[in-house]
């Protein structure tokens, strides 16, 4: 979380028995399954709606009961405002944050052989722990999954009120924390990782330990665990009572520090929830647990915090997985002693300036001295485990990108901050360059995250809306015809599943699957021709080779590549090439990539 979101849950469990949590599935330790995967960030809002019935209201939403409220309808034109939101205002932005779509734990379960049919290995939830919020980096308790993701709301309240959440030996297994467990199950089955965001810095101005502070001031038991900067004086009219948080955002309170990090209480409080997720039985079998961690601005928090919970993540689980969010120079946070992997930014940012910038593009030769930039900074093997995004909940999304080029990666990429940003559906060349990007994406090194939704067609600007209810093949939208900004316009736009660019990612997911040697072979930049924009590359693994040759110009390209191998196909069709004096020969269309596997 690194721009403001519209502005995982307590300590060690106590014993419950291995029935109560259902059968776990048993599978052997795999140190390189990092390696292996490509991962799929889902924001749990807005990926499916599968319970009706657990649909939050304005209390679960903490905001004002607007008259005709209601959930809104999942594919309505996006921009387009509702009679309630009419009635509030006539401006997008004011209102859009106070949407729910009533997106839940078992719209994923449903949706897990959507996955895996794609490919997916991974999934990285945005945060899943109770809040008010959409987003949810504002936790009223970690201890537990949110209520709204579950089966029982209300029954999830009682066994909230009946804890002490202070005590981790009283906390229970909510309706929706078993779900999320059964999720985990259920994925695991499929051969799939899950990582979950754990948003350690602040937490929402409706965490118990806050509200208790706010209520009993200087004498809460937990008033050492924020920054206060000054308490009430009871005695005057005006709330003096002032404290430290995120950015400024009065919702998110920020925990207490000192040199090493997080002070005693909280920093107490976090390890006893990492052993609740990642052991949930309690046993030291960490297999029913989630495979890792996302950690939500690490930066803000003092090494040393991260140094001692790292330790304790290994000591639960030696293969578990943990990423943090860094935007700027992730050296410092990979030498072995914090994360394993990092969000590639950077990586995304070179990307970027490479595939989709127009007027500011990069050359392939500075593309290629970027990525080798990149590569070296990191201790040897680490490069393999990075999370290869290029778009995400905190920026807009790829396709977008590509119909509005040439600014600074995740800068006026919104109309709320740019009203010229276009948010028009893309053309096909457009969609064309977009599949270049996640063709180079899925043979690079590194794991390839994609972004919930970019491959079924989606697009968008930043938040909010990057945050657009999934869309389904089967399902019916509305076209996008509304503008957010008053006085705008735009096209009309379909809005449907796009079954040929799902295909594409489909296809690039299983061969990287299937390939070794992508997802663990050596890398060798074999060309770059600036003059008519090629970039070339090689992947080895043993014995095995792959060429990957990227036509990133606007003509027909023939190219000869330098080869290791005689013969080589097509990974994609039945087309076979033969080397000659040590190079292959490959005619490349406009904007397109062409990856030879060769042939033993």
């Amino acid at each position: 979380m690194r721009v403001l979101r519209n502005t995982l849950l307590l300590a060690v469990v106590s014993a419950l028995s291995a029935g109560c949590l259902g059968p776990r599935p048993q599978s052997p330790p795999d140190p390189d399954w990092p390696k292996k995967v490509v991962w799929y960030q889902i924001f749990p809002e807005r990926f499916r709606n599968g319970d009706p019935a657990n649909d939050p209201t304005p209390a679960d939403a903490g905001i004002r009961d607007y008259p005709g409220w209601q959930i809104s309808p999942w594919t309505a034109d996006w921009f387009a405002l509702t009679p309630w939101e009419k009635r509030r205002s006539s401006q997008f932005y004011d209102v859009v944050f106070d949407r729910r779509y009533g997106g839940d734990l078992q719209g994923v379960i449903d949706e897990l052989d959507y996955l895996r049919d794609l490919g997916i290995r991974g999934i990285y939830f945005n945060p899943i722990f109770e809040s008010p919020s959409l987003h949810k980096y504002d936790a009223s308790m970690y201890r537990h999954v949110d209520n709204n993701f579950g089966p029982d709301p209300e029954g999830d309240r009682k066994i909230w009120e009946s804890e002490d959440p202070a005590d981790s030996t009283t906390w229970k297994w909510t309706a929706a924390d078993k779900l999320f467990l059964r999720l985990i199950r259920e994925a695991h089955k499929r051969d799939m990782r899950v990582i979950i965001d754990g948003v350690f810095n602040h937490v929402g101005d409706t965490f118990w330990a806050f509200q208790d502070v706010v209520k009993n001031g200087p004498k809460s038991k937990y008033a050492d665990w924020f920054v206060i900067k000054r308490w009430d004086d009871p005695s005057t009219p005006e709330n003096e009572f002032d404290y430290a948080c995120w950015w400024g955002v009065r919702t998110l309170p920020e925990f207490r520090e000192d040199e090493h990090g997080l002070v005693e209480g909280p920093r107490r409080h976090i390890f006893a929830i990492t052993r609740r997720w990642m052991d949930p039985n309690g046993d030291g079998d960490p297999s029913d647990g989630v495979d890792g961690w996302r950690l939500d601005v690490p930066e803000e928090v003092a090494p040393d915090f991260w140094v001692d919970w790292c330790a304790l993540v290994r000591k639960i689980n030696p293969n578990a997985y943990t990423t943090g969010e860094i935007w700027g120079d992730a050296q410092p946070w990979l030498q072995g002693d914090r994360f394993t992997a990092v969000m590639n930014y950077k990586w995304a940012q070179a990307v970027v300036a490479y595939f989709v910038n127009q007027e500011r593009k990069i050359s392939a030769s500075e593309f290629d001295r970027r990525l080798a930039e990149l590569r070296q900074r990191y201790p040897a093997g680490v490069g393999y485990v990075l999370q290869n995004l290029i778009d995400s909940h905190d920026t807009d999304r790829l396709a977008s990108m590509i119909v509005n080029p040439d600014r600074d990666f995740d800068r006026d990429n919104s109309p709320r901050w740019n009203p010229n940003y276009d948010v028009r559906k893309p053309h096909p060349d457009e969609w064309r360059l977009m599949r270049l990007v996640v063709l180079f994406q899925m043979t690079y090194v590194g794991a390839p995250m994609v972004y919930y939704g970019d491959e079924a067609g989606m697009w968008g600007p930043d938040d909010p809306d990057d945050r657009k209810p999934m869309v389904w093949p089967n399902m019916a939208f509305a076209d996008e015809a509304s503008h957010p900004l008053p006085g705008h316009t735009r096209p009309r736009d379909p809005v449907a599943f796009d079954r040929s660019l799902y295909a594409w990612y489909r296809q690039l997911i299983h061969l990287r699957n299937k390939q070794p040697v992508f997802q663990m072979g050596e890398y060798k930049t074999l060309l770059t021709d600036d003059a008519r924009d090629i970039f070339a590359f090689s992947r080895t693994l043993g014995r095995a080779e792959a060429l990957v040759v990227l036509n990133r110009s606007s003509d027909q390209q023939t190219v000869d590549v330098p080869a290791g191998h005689e013969q080589y196909r097509d990974a994609f069709g039945r087309a076979k090439y033969r080397s000659q004096g040590g190079r292959v020969r490959v005619t490349l269309e406009p904007i397109s990539g062409v990856i030879l596997l060769a042939i033993r």
